[in-house]
Protein backbone atom coordinates (compact mmCIF):
# COMPACT_ATOMS: atom_id res chain seq x y z
CA UNK A 1 0.00 0.00 0.00
CA UNK A 2 1.02 3.55 -0.68
CA UNK A 3 1.71 5.31 2.38
CA UNK A 4 1.54 8.79 0.75
CA UNK A 5 -1.74 8.13 -0.68
CA UNK A 6 -4.97 9.71 1.48
CA UNK A 7 -8.11 8.25 1.80
CA UNK A 8 -10.40 11.34 2.08
CA UNK A 9 -12.19 11.62 5.48
CA UNK A 10 -15.96 12.81 5.76
CA UNK A 11 -14.69 15.88 8.26
CA UNK A 12 -10.92 16.45 9.57
CA UNK A 13 -9.81 14.66 12.59
CA UNK A 14 -8.78 16.99 15.57
CA UNK A 15 -4.99 16.50 15.34
CA UNK A 16 -4.06 18.57 18.45
CA UNK A 17 -0.87 20.82 18.65
CA UNK A 18 1.54 18.64 16.32
CA UNK A 19 1.43 17.49 12.31
CA UNK A 20 -1.91 15.80 11.00
CA UNK A 21 -1.59 12.32 10.49
CA UNK A 22 -1.76 10.48 7.39
CA UNK A 23 -4.76 8.42 6.31
CA UNK A 24 -4.84 4.50 5.08
CA UNK A 25 -7.26 1.60 5.65
CA UNK A 26 -6.89 -0.47 8.74
CA UNK A 27 -4.66 -3.59 7.82
CA UNK A 28 -6.58 -6.61 7.96
CA UNK A 29 -5.82 -8.77 11.19
CA UNK A 30 -4.98 -12.70 11.41
CA UNK A 31 -8.76 -14.23 12.06
CA UNK A 32 -9.39 -14.34 15.47
CA UNK A 33 -8.33 -18.08 17.15
CA UNK A 34 -5.95 -19.41 19.92
CA UNK A 35 -3.21 -20.46 17.16
CA UNK A 36 -3.25 -16.77 15.95
CA UNK A 37 -3.32 -15.56 19.33
CA UNK A 38 0.41 -16.54 19.93
CA UNK A 39 1.55 -15.65 16.95
CA UNK A 40 -0.20 -11.44 17.19
CA UNK A 41 0.29 -10.82 20.79
CA UNK A 42 3.70 -10.24 22.97
CA UNK A 43 3.84 -6.63 24.52
CA UNK A 44 2.17 -7.97 27.35
CA UNK A 45 4.83 -10.75 27.71
CA UNK A 46 7.45 -7.72 27.76
CA UNK A 47 5.53 -5.50 30.36
CA UNK A 48 5.00 -8.71 32.80
CA UNK A 49 8.80 -9.45 32.33
CA UNK A 50 8.79 -5.74 33.71
CA UNK A 51 6.27 -5.54 36.13
CA UNK A 52 7.40 -9.03 38.02
CA UNK A 53 10.11 -7.50 39.63
CA UNK A 54 11.16 -5.73 43.10
CA UNK A 55 6.99 -5.43 44.09
CA UNK A 56 6.84 -9.21 44.11
CA UNK A 57 10.32 -10.30 45.06
CA UNK A 58 11.08 -7.38 47.57
CA UNK A 59 7.93 -5.22 48.37
CA UNK A 60 4.99 -7.25 48.07
CA UNK A 61 6.30 -10.20 50.76
CA UNK A 62 7.54 -7.60 52.97
CA UNK A 63 4.36 -6.19 53.48
CA UNK A 64 2.69 -9.60 54.11
CA UNK A 65 5.20 -10.72 56.58
CA UNK A 66 4.38 -7.30 58.03
CA UNK A 67 0.91 -6.56 58.11
CA UNK A 68 -0.46 -9.75 56.79
CA UNK A 69 -2.59 -11.27 54.19
CA UNK A 70 -5.23 -8.59 54.64
CA UNK A 71 -3.04 -6.30 52.59
CA UNK A 72 -3.06 -7.54 49.50
CA UNK A 73 -6.14 -6.72 48.11
CA UNK A 74 -4.33 -3.88 47.22
CA UNK A 75 -2.23 -5.20 44.55
CA UNK A 76 -5.77 -6.62 43.34
CA UNK A 77 -7.27 -2.91 42.80
CA UNK A 78 -4.08 -1.24 41.33
CA UNK A 79 -3.45 -4.46 39.17
CA UNK A 80 -7.36 -3.94 38.03
CA UNK A 81 -6.64 -0.18 37.49
CA UNK A 82 -3.39 -0.59 35.43
CA UNK A 83 -4.86 -3.10 33.16
CA UNK A 84 -7.48 -0.27 32.15
CA UNK A 85 -4.99 2.28 31.91
CA UNK A 86 -3.10 -0.07 29.46
CA UNK A 87 -5.69 -0.48 26.92
CA UNK A 88 -6.64 3.18 27.45
CA UNK A 89 -3.45 4.16 26.38
CA UNK A 90 -3.40 1.49 23.68
CA UNK A 91 -6.37 2.14 22.03
CA UNK A 92 -4.77 5.08 20.79
CA UNK A 93 -1.82 3.54 19.26
CA UNK A 94 -3.65 0.98 17.25
CA UNK A 95 -5.75 4.38 15.62
CA UNK A 96 -3.05 5.93 14.76
CA UNK A 97 -0.13 3.88 15.15
CA UNK A 98 1.49 6.61 17.53
CA UNK A 99 2.50 5.62 21.68
CA UNK A 100 0.16 7.58 23.97
CA UNK A 101 2.64 9.92 24.79
CA UNK A 102 2.78 10.99 21.38
CA UNK A 103 -1.11 11.84 21.18
CA UNK A 104 -0.23 13.45 25.01
CA UNK A 105 1.95 16.04 23.16
CA UNK A 106 -0.77 17.24 20.82
CA UNK A 107 -2.89 18.81 23.79
CA UNK A 108 -2.72 21.74 24.67
CA UNK A 109 -0.18 23.54 26.27
CA UNK A 110 2.06 22.34 23.30
CA UNK A 111 4.45 19.31 22.69
CA UNK A 112 7.52 21.20 24.35
CA UNK A 113 5.87 21.53 27.67
CA UNK A 114 4.68 17.88 28.07
CA UNK A 115 7.94 16.89 26.41
CA UNK A 116 9.59 18.29 29.17
CA UNK A 117 7.49 17.24 31.68
CA UNK A 118 7.63 13.56 31.10
CA UNK A 119 11.32 13.47 30.06
CA UNK A 120 11.83 14.89 33.68
CA UNK A 121 9.37 12.46 35.24
CA UNK A 122 10.72 9.58 33.15
CA UNK A 123 14.52 10.45 34.74
CA UNK A 124 13.58 10.80 38.07
CA UNK A 125 11.64 7.42 38.13
CA UNK A 126 14.03 5.00 36.27
CA UNK A 127 17.24 6.76 35.51
CA UNK A 128 18.63 5.16 38.75
CA UNK A 129 19.64 1.31 37.99
CA UNK A 130 18.29 0.08 41.16
CA UNK A 131 17.60 -3.23 39.68
CA UNK A 132 21.22 -3.80 38.04
CA UNK A 133 22.22 -2.81 41.89
CA UNK A 134 20.35 -5.17 43.07
CA UNK A 135 21.08 -7.87 40.66
CA UNK A 136 24.58 -7.86 41.66
CA UNK A 137 23.53 -8.15 45.23
CA UNK A 138 21.95 -11.57 43.83
CA UNK A 139 24.59 -12.84 41.89
CA UNK A 140 27.11 -11.67 44.82
CA UNK A 141 24.97 -14.20 47.46
CA UNK A 142 24.26 -16.86 44.94
CA UNK A 143 28.36 -17.26 44.95
CA UNK A 144 29.25 -16.10 48.17
CA UNK A 145 26.68 -17.98 50.50
CA UNK A 146 25.96 -14.60 52.58
CA UNK A 147 24.37 -11.33 52.05
CA UNK A 148 26.84 -8.64 50.78
CA UNK A 149 28.31 -6.12 53.37
CA UNK A 150 29.60 -2.69 53.38
CA UNK A 151 32.77 -4.11 52.91
CA UNK A 152 31.77 -5.49 49.65
CA UNK A 153 31.13 -2.40 47.61
CA UNK A 154 33.61 -2.47 44.86
CA UNK A 155 32.59 -6.07 44.05
CA UNK A 156 29.33 -5.29 44.40
CA UNK A 157 30.00 -1.97 41.80
CA UNK A 158 31.94 -4.09 38.82
CA UNK A 159 28.93 -6.80 39.01
CA UNK A 160 26.37 -4.38 38.62
CA UNK A 161 28.24 -2.62 36.34
CA UNK A 162 28.74 -5.79 34.07
CA UNK A 163 24.90 -6.25 34.07
CA UNK A 164 24.53 -2.43 33.25
CA UNK A 165 26.91 -3.08 29.98
CA UNK A 166 25.31 -6.49 29.10
CA UNK A 167 21.99 -4.83 28.89
CA UNK A 168 23.25 -2.00 26.44
CA UNK A 169 24.66 -4.37 24.08
CA UNK A 170 21.41 -6.14 24.13
CA UNK A 171 19.10 -3.35 23.43
CA UNK A 172 21.66 -2.29 20.06
CA UNK A 173 21.98 -5.76 18.83
CA UNK A 174 18.67 -6.31 17.54
CA UNK A 175 17.01 -5.95 14.38
CA UNK A 176 14.11 -5.05 15.78
CA UNK A 177 14.56 -4.09 19.98
CA UNK A 178 10.70 -5.36 20.79
CA UNK A 179 11.44 -8.82 19.48
CA UNK A 180 14.82 -9.14 21.48
CA UNK A 181 12.87 -7.70 24.42
CA UNK A 182 9.21 -10.32 23.86
CA UNK A 183 12.03 -13.54 23.36
CA UNK A 184 13.92 -12.87 26.48
CA UNK A 185 10.70 -11.99 28.60
CA UNK A 186 9.24 -15.10 27.22
CA UNK A 187 12.37 -17.36 28.49
CA UNK A 188 12.51 -15.36 31.81
CA UNK A 189 8.75 -15.89 32.59
CA UNK A 190 9.00 -19.31 31.54
CA UNK A 191 12.17 -19.97 34.13
CA UNK A 192 10.07 -17.54 37.17
CA UNK A 193 6.77 -19.36 36.97
CA UNK A 194 8.03 -22.97 36.86
CA UNK A 195 10.36 -22.10 40.09
CA UNK A 196 7.39 -20.97 41.79
CA UNK A 197 4.69 -23.33 40.80
CA UNK A 198 7.16 -25.74 41.95
CA UNK A 199 7.84 -24.25 45.71
CA UNK A 200 4.59 -22.96 45.96
CA UNK A 201 3.16 -27.04 45.44
CA UNK A 202 5.84 -28.41 47.66
CA UNK A 203 5.78 -26.11 50.64
CA UNK A 204 2.84 -24.32 51.28
CA UNK A 205 0.16 -25.19 53.44
CA UNK A 206 -3.60 -25.20 51.20
CA UNK A 207 -5.10 -23.37 54.18
CA UNK A 208 -2.17 -20.37 54.12
CA UNK A 209 -3.04 -20.77 50.07
CA UNK A 210 -6.56 -20.13 51.10
CA UNK A 211 -5.69 -17.07 53.88
CA UNK A 212 -3.58 -15.49 51.01
CA UNK A 213 -6.15 -16.07 48.26
CA UNK A 214 -8.75 -14.79 50.65
CA UNK A 215 -6.18 -11.58 51.34
CA UNK A 216 -6.25 -10.84 47.33
CA UNK A 217 -9.77 -10.99 47.23
CA UNK A 218 -11.54 -10.05 49.60
CA UNK A 219 -11.00 -5.84 51.35
CA UNK A 220 -10.15 -4.90 54.70
CA UNK A 221 -9.30 -1.84 56.48
CA UNK A 222 -5.74 -1.29 56.00
CA UNK A 223 -3.61 -1.46 59.65
CA UNK A 224 -2.69 1.18 61.79
CA UNK A 225 0.00 3.51 61.66
CA UNK A 226 1.15 1.34 57.98
CA UNK A 227 4.07 2.69 56.03
CA UNK A 228 2.13 5.50 53.44
CA UNK A 229 5.77 5.20 51.71
CA UNK A 230 5.81 1.57 51.18
CA UNK A 231 2.12 0.90 50.42
CA UNK A 232 2.28 3.35 47.90
CA UNK A 233 4.99 1.93 46.54
CA UNK A 234 3.50 -1.73 46.51
CA UNK A 235 0.22 -0.48 45.04
CA UNK A 236 2.82 0.92 42.11
CA UNK A 237 4.73 -1.75 41.79
CA UNK A 238 1.92 -4.25 41.85
CA UNK A 239 1.73 -3.92 38.11
CA UNK A 240 4.26 -1.78 35.94
CA UNK A 241 4.24 1.13 38.04
CA UNK A 242 4.35 4.83 36.30
CA UNK A 243 6.24 4.97 32.79
CA UNK A 244 6.18 1.02 32.24
CA UNK A 245 2.52 1.75 31.59
CA UNK A 246 2.90 4.54 29.60
CA UNK A 247 5.81 2.24 27.38
CA UNK A 248 3.16 -0.75 26.53
CA UNK A 249 1.89 1.85 23.79
CA UNK A 250 5.41 2.14 22.43
CA UNK A 251 5.52 -1.95 22.28
CA UNK A 252 2.47 -2.00 20.58
CA UNK A 253 4.10 -0.13 17.96
CA UNK A 254 7.18 -1.40 17.39
CA UNK A 255 5.25 -4.99 17.30
CA UNK A 256 3.29 -3.73 14.06
CA UNK A 257 -0.20 -3.85 15.64
CA UNK A 258 -2.95 -2.18 13.86
CA UNK A 259 -2.43 1.26 12.31
CA UNK A 260 1.46 0.48 13.84
CA UNK A 261 1.93 -1.30 10.72
CA UNK A 262 2.82 1.92 8.73
CA UNK A 263 5.16 3.51 10.73
CA UNK A 264 7.96 1.46 11.25
CA UNK A 265 9.76 1.18 14.99
CA UNK A 266 13.08 1.45 16.26
CA UNK A 267 16.00 -0.95 15.64
CA UNK A 268 19.32 -1.96 17.36
CA UNK A 269 21.70 0.15 16.19
CA UNK A 270 23.87 -3.13 15.47
CA UNK A 271 21.13 -4.28 13.12
CA UNK A 272 20.30 -3.64 9.57
CA UNK A 273 17.14 -4.06 7.40
CA UNK A 274 15.66 -2.48 9.51
CA UNK A 275 12.13 -0.48 8.81
CA UNK A 276 12.53 2.90 10.30
CA UNK A 277 10.07 5.09 12.04
CA UNK A 278 7.82 7.26 10.53
CA UNK A 279 7.55 10.64 11.08
CA UNK A 280 4.18 10.74 11.91
CA UNK A 281 1.55 8.71 12.28
CA UNK A 282 -1.69 6.92 10.24
CA UNK A 283 -5.09 6.76 10.82
CA UNK A 284 -8.07 5.10 9.27
CA UNK A 285 -11.31 6.02 8.01
CA UNK A 286 -14.19 5.04 10.06
CA UNK A 287 -15.87 2.98 7.82
CA UNK A 288 -17.89 -0.62 8.09
CA UNK A 289 -15.09 -2.55 6.90
CA UNK A 290 -12.28 -0.98 8.84
CA UNK A 291 -14.17 -0.63 11.97
CA UNK A 292 -14.98 -4.68 12.20
CA UNK A 293 -11.12 -4.86 11.14
CA UNK A 294 -10.88 -2.82 14.38
CA UNK A 295 -13.02 -5.15 16.79
CA UNK A 296 -10.71 -8.07 16.23
CA UNK A 297 -7.73 -6.20 16.51
CA UNK A 298 -9.45 -4.85 19.84
CA UNK A 299 -9.90 -8.38 20.66
CA UNK A 300 -5.43 -8.87 20.52
CA UNK A 301 -5.25 -6.41 22.57
CA UNK A 302 -7.35 -7.09 25.52
CA UNK A 303 -6.00 -10.57 25.66
CA UNK A 304 -2.36 -9.65 25.43
CA UNK A 305 -3.18 -6.80 28.47
CA UNK A 306 -5.91 -8.41 30.44
CA UNK A 307 -5.25 -12.49 29.61
CA UNK A 308 -1.57 -12.26 29.33
CA UNK A 309 -0.32 -8.97 31.97
CA UNK A 310 -2.95 -8.68 34.08
CA UNK A 311 -3.37 -12.44 34.95
CA UNK A 312 0.10 -12.63 35.00
CA UNK A 313 0.81 -9.97 37.13
CA UNK A 314 -1.69 -11.47 39.70
CA UNK A 315 0.02 -14.57 39.63
CA UNK A 316 3.44 -13.91 39.74
CA UNK A 317 2.59 -11.29 42.79
CA UNK A 318 0.15 -13.84 44.42
CA UNK A 319 3.03 -17.15 44.16
CA UNK A 320 6.10 -15.35 45.36
CA UNK A 321 3.64 -13.42 48.76
CA UNK A 322 1.85 -17.17 49.40
CA UNK A 323 5.60 -18.82 49.30
CA UNK A 324 6.67 -16.22 52.12
CA UNK A 325 3.38 -16.21 53.91
CA UNK A 326 4.05 -20.53 54.48
CA UNK A 327 8.05 -20.02 55.12
CA UNK A 328 7.67 -17.03 57.48
CA UNK A 329 6.57 -16.32 60.80
CA UNK A 330 4.39 -13.18 60.75
CA UNK A 331 5.77 -10.02 61.79
CA UNK A 332 9.62 -11.74 61.18
CA UNK A 333 11.88 -8.25 60.76
CA UNK A 334 12.50 -8.49 57.12
CA UNK A 335 13.44 -5.60 54.63
CA UNK A 336 15.04 -5.45 51.40
CA UNK A 337 16.68 -8.53 49.93
CA UNK A 338 16.28 -10.09 53.56
CA UNK A 339 13.16 -11.73 52.55
CA UNK A 340 15.03 -13.16 49.45
CA UNK A 341 18.01 -14.49 50.88
CA UNK A 342 15.54 -16.16 53.64
CA UNK A 343 13.33 -17.81 50.50
CA UNK A 344 16.89 -19.22 49.23
CA UNK A 345 18.16 -19.92 53.17
CA UNK A 346 14.91 -22.26 53.54
CA UNK A 347 14.84 -23.67 50.36
CA UNK A 348 18.04 -25.22 50.58
CA UNK A 349 18.03 -26.15 54.28
CA UNK A 350 14.58 -28.01 53.39
CA UNK A 351 15.51 -29.52 49.71
CA UNK A 352 19.50 -29.49 49.34
CA UNK A 353 21.74 -26.92 48.69
CA UNK A 354 20.81 -26.43 44.68
CA UNK A 355 17.86 -24.76 46.08
CA UNK A 356 19.87 -21.83 47.18
CA UNK A 357 21.01 -21.39 43.64
CA UNK A 358 17.86 -21.67 42.06
CA UNK A 359 15.85 -19.51 44.18
CA UNK A 360 18.65 -16.68 43.85
CA UNK A 361 18.40 -17.71 40.07
CA UNK A 362 14.89 -16.94 40.15
CA UNK A 363 15.57 -13.68 41.96
CA UNK A 364 17.91 -12.74 39.45
CA UNK A 365 15.61 -12.98 36.41
CA UNK A 366 12.71 -11.64 38.38
CA UNK A 367 14.48 -8.33 38.53
CA UNK A 368 16.68 -8.31 35.56
CA UNK A 369 13.78 -8.89 33.54
CA UNK A 370 12.76 -5.67 35.36
CA UNK A 371 15.79 -3.82 34.93
CA UNK A 372 16.28 -4.72 31.06
CA UNK A 373 12.45 -3.49 30.77
CA UNK A 374 13.43 -0.46 32.14
CA UNK A 375 16.10 0.46 30.48
CA UNK A 376 14.28 0.13 27.28
CA UNK A 377 11.48 1.81 28.62
CA UNK A 378 13.09 5.35 29.86
CA UNK A 379 15.22 5.17 26.24
CA UNK A 380 12.27 4.26 24.36
CA UNK A 381 9.98 7.15 25.97
CA UNK A 382 12.20 10.01 25.82
CA UNK A 383 13.27 8.89 22.34
CA UNK A 384 10.06 8.94 21.00
CA UNK A 385 9.02 12.36 22.67
CA UNK A 386 12.08 13.78 21.24
CA UNK A 387 11.46 12.14 18.01
CA UNK A 388 8.31 13.37 17.99
CA UNK A 389 8.43 16.73 19.71
CA UNK A 390 11.60 18.41 17.91
CA UNK A 391 11.74 17.80 14.22
CA UNK A 392 15.16 18.90 14.06
CA UNK A 393 16.05 15.49 15.40
CA UNK A 394 14.54 13.65 12.63
CA UNK A 395 17.60 14.44 10.24
CA UNK A 396 18.41 11.30 12.26
CA UNK A 397 16.43 7.70 12.37
CA UNK A 398 15.14 7.43 15.48
CA UNK A 399 17.13 4.07 16.13
CA UNK A 400 20.20 5.80 15.97
CA UNK A 401 18.80 8.07 18.76
CA UNK A 402 17.73 5.75 20.47
CA UNK A 403 21.19 4.27 20.30
CA UNK A 404 22.81 7.76 21.40
CA UNK A 405 20.30 7.79 24.80
CA UNK A 406 21.07 4.68 25.55
CA UNK A 407 24.54 4.85 25.86
CA UNK A 408 24.33 8.41 27.70
CA UNK A 409 22.28 6.35 30.32
CA UNK A 410 24.50 3.62 30.44
CA UNK A 411 27.17 5.84 31.31
CA UNK A 412 24.97 7.66 34.10
CA UNK A 413 23.93 4.51 35.22
CA UNK A 414 27.72 3.18 35.87
CA UNK A 415 28.14 6.68 37.80
CA UNK A 416 24.90 6.67 39.81
CA UNK A 417 24.90 2.83 40.96
CA UNK A 418 26.91 3.75 43.40
CA UNK A 419 24.31 6.55 44.83
CA UNK A 420 22.72 4.17 47.52
CA UNK A 421 21.68 1.36 48.71
CA UNK A 422 19.63 -0.68 46.55
CA UNK A 423 16.46 -0.46 48.58
CA UNK A 424 17.14 3.43 48.88
CA UNK A 425 17.34 3.66 44.93
CA UNK A 426 14.33 1.57 44.61
CA UNK A 427 12.30 3.29 46.55
CA UNK A 428 12.87 6.12 44.20
CA UNK A 429 11.00 4.22 41.21
CA UNK A 430 7.82 3.67 43.07
CA UNK A 431 7.77 7.49 44.78
CA UNK A 432 7.53 9.18 41.70
CA UNK A 433 5.38 6.37 39.98
CA UNK A 434 2.07 7.07 41.21
CA UNK A 435 2.04 11.04 40.02
CA UNK A 436 2.95 9.33 36.62
CA UNK A 437 -0.07 7.33 37.11
CA UNK A 438 -2.36 9.66 38.09
CA UNK A 439 -1.67 12.43 35.23
CA UNK A 440 -1.12 9.70 32.66
CA UNK A 441 -4.56 8.78 33.22
CA UNK A 442 -6.50 12.22 33.02
CA UNK A 443 -4.16 12.63 29.88
CA UNK A 444 -5.40 9.40 28.30
CA UNK A 445 -8.97 10.05 28.58
CA UNK A 446 -8.44 13.61 27.06
CA UNK A 447 -6.72 12.00 24.42
CA UNK A 448 -9.68 9.09 23.94
CA UNK A 449 -11.98 11.33 23.92
CA UNK A 450 -11.09 14.51 22.03
CA UNK A 451 -8.44 12.97 19.18
CA UNK A 452 -10.09 9.47 18.30
CA UNK A 453 -13.45 9.11 15.94
CA UNK A 454 -16.88 9.00 18.17
CA UNK A 455 -16.91 5.30 16.77
CA UNK A 456 -13.64 4.44 18.73
CA UNK A 457 -13.97 6.02 21.79
CA UNK A 458 -13.99 4.26 25.24
CA UNK A 459 -17.28 3.34 26.72
CA UNK A 460 -18.64 5.21 30.00
CA UNK A 461 -17.57 2.19 32.51
CA UNK A 462 -13.74 2.60 31.08
CA UNK A 463 -13.63 6.12 31.23
CA UNK A 464 -14.78 6.07 34.71
CA UNK A 465 -11.85 3.42 35.54
CA UNK A 466 -9.19 6.28 33.96
CA UNK A 467 -10.60 8.70 36.78
CA UNK A 468 -11.12 6.17 39.31
CA UNK A 469 -7.18 5.75 38.50
CA UNK A 470 -6.52 9.07 38.51
CA UNK A 471 -8.12 9.81 42.05
CA UNK A 472 -6.39 6.64 43.74
CA UNK A 473 -3.06 7.64 42.20
CA UNK A 474 -3.20 11.48 43.31
CA UNK A 475 -4.48 9.87 46.56
CA UNK A 476 -1.49 8.02 47.36
CA UNK A 477 0.93 10.90 45.91
CA UNK A 478 -0.91 13.48 48.20
CA UNK A 479 -0.24 11.23 50.99
CA UNK A 480 3.40 10.59 50.58
CA UNK A 481 3.90 14.27 50.22
CA UNK A 482 2.04 15.10 53.61
CA UNK A 483 3.80 12.18 55.05
CA UNK A 484 7.44 13.48 54.03
CA UNK A 485 6.54 16.69 55.37
CA UNK A 486 5.58 15.27 58.75
CA UNK A 487 8.65 13.23 59.11
CA UNK A 488 10.83 16.71 58.48
CA UNK A 489 8.89 18.66 59.79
Amino acid sequence: MNLEQDIPLSAPPPHGCLPPWRQADLPAPLPFSLRNAFRTIGPGAILLAGAIGGGEWIVGPTMTVRYGPGILWVATVAIALQVIFNLEAVRYTLYTGEPILTGIMRLNPGPRFWAACYIALGVAQLATPALAAGCATVLFAAFARRLPDATDSTTLYWIASSIILVTVLLLLSGRSIEKVLERASWGMLAFIFAFLLLVNAFFVPPGTTARSLAGFLVPQPLPERVDILLLALFAATAGAGGIGNLVISNWFRDKGFAMASHVGGIGGALAKHHQELARVGVIFPPTPANLQRWRTWWRYAELDQVALWGVGCFLGMFLNVNLMAGIVEPGTPLDGYAAGAYQAEYLARHLGPAFWYLALANGFWILYSTHLGNTDGLVRTVSDILWAGFPRLQRWSASRLYALLLGALGLWALYSVRLGSVLELFKILGIVASPIMALGAVQILRVNTRLLPPELRPPLWRRIGLVLCALVYGGFTMAMIVDLIVRHV
